[in-house]
């Protein structure tokens, strides 16, 4: 039996690397094609996030690296496609995710950034990484409600503007 090389390449068990990033990049391209209906657009992004969450490699820099691609899909659909039942198109789910995603609090960041030029490598690589993965919350911003959560997410974006 023939199998669709996308369900393939996502299938447990199968290789990392560079046909998983492929994947990721190609379902995303079709996520975004103007030309197609909304329902295949959804469709396509969806195995981009799988993709992108099967991509290899531990640590924090991957894990930012993955987040900030997952969230960057996710922020596109909810604004070109519209939200939806499914958690991955629910605003506040992308909100909570970007959340718990951060290691730092918006205050530490402000903080460490004062002064980044003088701070290790690796701490200027955590700002960093901070920094990509709160890239969308301008876009997300218009799509969650007044409350705590939103404060944090505007917290964010105004700390943003001092991090590497």
């Amino acid at each position: 039996m023939n199998r669709h090389p996308v369900a393939v390449a996502l299938a447990p068990g199968h290789g990392p690397g560079i046909e998983l990033e492929h994947i990721r990049v190609l379902a995303q391209s079709h996520a975004y094609r103007s030309d197609e209906p909304q329902v295949v657009r959804l469709r396509w992004a969806k195995p981009s996030l799988k993709a992108n969450e099967r991509l290899p490699g531990g640590g924090s820099r991957n894990a930012a690296r993955k987040g900030s691609q997952n969230f960057a899909l996710r922020t596109w659909v909810i604004e070109h496609l519209g939200t939806g039942t499914d958690r991955d198109w629910d605003p506040e789910a992308l909100a909570a995710d970007t959340l718990a995603a951060l290691t730092l609090d918006p205050g530490q960041a402000r903080a460490l950034s004062a002064n980044w030029h003088d701070l290790p490598t690796e701490r200027i690589g955590e700002l960093r990484q901070h920094k990509n993965m709160t890239a969308h919350l301008d876009q997300l911003m218009a799509f969650i409600p007044t409350g705590p959560t939103k404060d944090r997410l505007n917290s964010w974006t105004e700390v943003r503007k001092y991090l590497p």
